[in-house]
Parts: C-alpha cells; sequence; structure tokens
C-alpha cells in the first residue's frame, strides 16, 4: 500500500513540476527538490527495519563481520548519490549529476578493496 502512495506523490509532483516549469522554471528545482524529500522520508521506515534486521545478522555471524557495516556504506552511496543526482538533473546540470555519480563509483570502489583483499587470501588459502 506504501507503493501507491508514493507513486502518486511522485506523479503529483511531477506534474505540479511540469505546470510550473513553463510559468517559474525557477520553483520547478524546489518542487523536485521537496517530493524527494518526502519520499526519503517515507524511506525511512523501511530503512529502519533493514538496518535491524541486518543488526541481527551481524549478531549471528561471527566477530569479524566488518563486512556489513561496508555494505550499508556503500548503499548509503549509492542511494545519496543517485538522489542528488537525480535533483542535478531535474535542475538542467547534467555534467553535475555525472560528477557525482562517477564520486560515487569511485568510493564504493575503495570501499570494496579491503573485502575483495580478504576474499583473495581465502582463496589462496584454499589452493595451498
Amino acid at each position: 500500500m506504501d507503493i501507491i502512495k508514493i507513486s502518486l506523490l511522485g506523479v503529483c509532483g511531477v506534474m505540479l513540476g511540469f505546470f510550473l516549469k513553463g510559468s517559474r522554471p525557477e520553483y520547478a528545482a524546489f518542487v523536485t527538490m521537496g517530493i524527494g524529500l518526502m519520499i526519503l522520508g517515507l524511506a525511512v521506515g523501511k530503512l529502519e527495519y533493514l538496518f535491524e534486521a541486518v543488526g541481527r545478522l551481524k549478531e549471528s555471524l561471527p566477530p569479524d563481520s566488518g563486512y556489513f557495516s561496508t555494505l550499508v556504506k556503500m548503499v548509503g552511496i549509492t542511494y545519496i548519490g543517485q538522489f542528488s543526482a537525480g535533483i542535478c538533473r531535474d535542475a538542467g546540470y547534467q555534467a553535475t549529476a555525472a560528477q557525482i555519480e562517477l564520486f560515487c563509483k569511485l568510493s564504493v570502489m575503495v570501499l570494496s578493496i579491503p573485502i575483495l583483499m580478504a576474499l583473495l587470501d581465502t582463496i589462496q588459502e584454499f589452493l595451498v
């Protein structure tokens, strides 16, 4: 049922932004940001449940479970990056949006290096 609320909110925001773009284009970006923040606020409940489930999973695994915090960071980087890049695109700044996305991709790659190294060490132990 939440998806219907989010979808209607998004469609109404797009329609309002479309109407404002013709007469007041400077307000269309504010409408987009406002709708995006409202949707993000509604998604916080879902994120809370996700973090709770990850916390329970983390408790049942071995003590060296720093990979979950890295995974949560990666998910956060991608969501925040996509959200801010979308706002930049709606405002007409495609180059800035592309730079934000590039930085987010590089950040995720940097965060994944320790996990990749641990995986390679594990594979190497099995081969020896």
